[in-house]
């Protein structure tokens, strides 16, 4: 690509202007704050989500930068409409990239082209390896990473400095097309991205050698200037930079979109009401793969991803069903979970991600970052407790409730039998926004009727009489315990006790618990397969916590556990039918 002079200099120009911008609206915030890192943008088909042309901030909205009435934050977030994901936590862009990507390529299957600035510094975090990988397995030829190679870092020089060729050499053995420019060169820059634009079957890594502070006396190639602003050297730097701008112009004509994606159709429901039997015993992580199929007829969309456990979390249903639109990951389940958010943005698809649940824990920087990107993400974690046995204690999920709850907007459902788990898909799907849903390894027995109505935030009451002294509450494998302990202290104590299934851990039904737990006389114990901290007990807990006469007995698993049969780690981690009946006795002698 061959540039004038006069276009050159026209670039430069609009640089600087954009550098002294900065200095100004950091010297305002009295912080520098950086937006370099992480950034991504899309060219080519932007009116896919509005974004056709480029936005101007003025001065005005310029030097109220961080301010908390403005939405220029420190760092940028989806309050601007044209910022598809928040950025700051570092190492994550790229996956996010590489999803928008594969959405570009494979499902839209159009031109525009994503291209992610990644700082030197962030490129040390192992989230950013795993996104190179999978941009090179799916020969993502429509990505473009660039590599802001400044050598300093926050506190100190970055482990590998200038060393330009070796940074080549990294990012050529993943499979990358890898440039080293000059990063301060508008020319060499231009025919970088014209490179990129021409090369096919693989991502293309641009390679820029930058100085920190350019131009800037005193400052250029110096640490300890990272997050901190000029102060009284403000304005001798913008006189400076001043002097190199000698055009007037202050933008460019943008050219025209080559390609316009359509509108997605994102409406999706079961292609067919579950169908199964009353007491047939179905695992929900087998449901979920059935779930996951039904919505698949309706809607082209909707995309299942995987981190290489799709046997046992049954989303290779899907794959078996639909092969182009199942994403495998492999293990590295940090890209896994920020492939998803980049494929969920601008309202391009439906993402479903899948691994045990226990997996998702070192997902949860990318989900806290999602969750303030607006994002559109449906997590399913299977192998949740004590209950899936002799795995042991690292593949038991005894953290992911309370993770989920945590996120903002998150919503979490817990479905406990086929006909729940199926519905809890369908709502996940139709939500936008986080959800979790919670699968069980053991087969549990159907308890609803195929017709049976569910929403988010609603419980159900699936045993109950008049003559009821205690409200047992349990999820997953614990209601079935619940009801067992029920017949227990019918039979054997002649106590009535009634059972609800929360459905929806969060938000958490609390009109129907505190209605039930009046109705017997105030006593609630709550069973989870889960630690106390942030689970069932602490949600019910938490709902009910300005309630007077209402008294809460929790049984939760109180230790790290070890391997065994399912049904003798329940009982021996104090969640079982056994400790159930034991747990309502001794409420209900000392609630009177």
């Amino acid at each position: 690509m061959t540039l004038n002079k006069e276009l050159v200099q026209q670039l430069e120009d609009i640089a600087n202007r954009l550098r002294i911008n900065s200095i100004r609206s950091t010297t305002a915030a009295k912080s520098g704050i950086r937006f370099r890192t992480s950034n991504i943008m899309t060219r080519g088909a932007h009116s896919v989500c509005g974004m056709g042309r480029g936005r101007f901030v003025s001065h005005v909205g310029i030097v109220k930068l961080a301010k908390i009435d403005s939405d220029l934050e420190g760092h940028p977030t989806p309050r601007l409409n044209f910022v598809d994901v928040a950025t700051g936590s570092l190492g994550q862009g790229l996956s996010v990239a590489a999803g928008m990507a594969y959405v570009g390529k494979y499902v839209d299957k159009s031109p525009y082209r994503v291209y992610c600035l990644i700082g030197d510094g962030e490129s040390a975090e192992g989230s950013i390896w795993e996104a190179l990988s999978f941009a090179s397995l799916y020969k993502l030829d429509n990505l473009v990473a660039i590599f802001d190679i400044n050598r300093l870092g926050q506190s100190e020089a970055t482990a590998f400095g200038h060393d330009m060729k070796l940074y080549q050499q990294r990012l050529e053995s993943f499979g990358f097309n890898a440039i080293v420019v000059d990063g301060h060169d508008v020319t060499v820059l231009a025919n970088s991205f014209e490179q990129a634009a021409n090369t096919s079957g693989k991502p293309t890594a641009i390679l820029a050698q930058t100085y920190k502070g350019k131009g800037f006396p005193d400052i250029e190639d110096k640490l300890n200037w990272h997050g901190k602003p000029l102060g009284d050297k403000s304005q001798e730097i913008i006189d400076a930079i001043s002097k190199l701008i000698k055009s007037d112009s202050t933008t460019l004509k943008p050219s025209e979109p080559s390609f316009v994606a359509p509108v997605a159709d994102l409406s999706v429901k079961l292609c067919e009401p579950p169908n199964y039997k009353l007491g047939q015993k179905v695992a929900t992580r087998q449901a979920y793969g059935t779930a996951l199929v039904k919505l698949g007829k309706s809607c082209e969309r909707l995309l299942a991803f995987d981190g290489d456990t799709k046997n046992s979390t049954f989303s290779e249903t899907y794959k078996n069903n639909f092969h182009d639109r199942y994403v495998e990951c492999f293990i590295a389940e940090q890209n896994l979970v920020g492939v998803g958010i980049g494929a969920g943005c601008r309202k391009r698809t439906i993402p479903f991600v899948s691994t045990f649940a226990s997996f998702f824990t070192r997902t949860f920087d990318q989900l806290r970052m999602g969750a303030i990107s607006q994002a559109n993400i449906k997590c399913v974690g299977s192998h949740c407790g004590v209950s899936i046995g002799e795995d042991g204690p690292s593949q038991m999920a005894l953290e992911d409730l309370a993770m989920f709850r945590s996120i903002p907007h998150s919503v979490v459902f817990y479905p406990s039998d086929a006909v729940s788990m199926e519905r809890a898909s369908e709502l996940a799907a139709q939500t936008t926004g986080i959800v979790f849903i919670r699968t069980s390894r053991p087969a549990t027995p159907v308890i609803y009727e195929n017709d049976e109505k569910f929403q988010i935030g609603q419980a159900k009451v699936v045993r109950s009489s008049p003559k009821d002294s205690i409200l047992l509450i349990g999820a997953g494998i614990t209601l079935f315990e619940a009801l067992n302990a029920a017949d227990i202290l019918e039979r054997d104590h002649k106590i009535s006790a009634r059972v609800i299934d929360p459905f929806s851990i969060k938000p958490l039904d609390r009109a129907t618990i505190l209605e039930n737990a009046n109705q017997v006389g105030g006593r609630v114990l709550t069973v989870e397969d889960h630690y106390p901290e942030g689970g069932l007990g602490e949600a019910v807990s938490s709902a009910l916590s300005d309630v007077r006469n209402v008294v809460i007995k929790r049984l939760a698993v109180r230790e790290i556990p070890r391997s065994g049969p399912p049904t003798v780690l329940i009982e021996k981690y104090g969640i079982g039918a056994k400790s159930i009946v034991n747990g309502a006795l001794e409420l209900i002698n000392n609630v009177n």
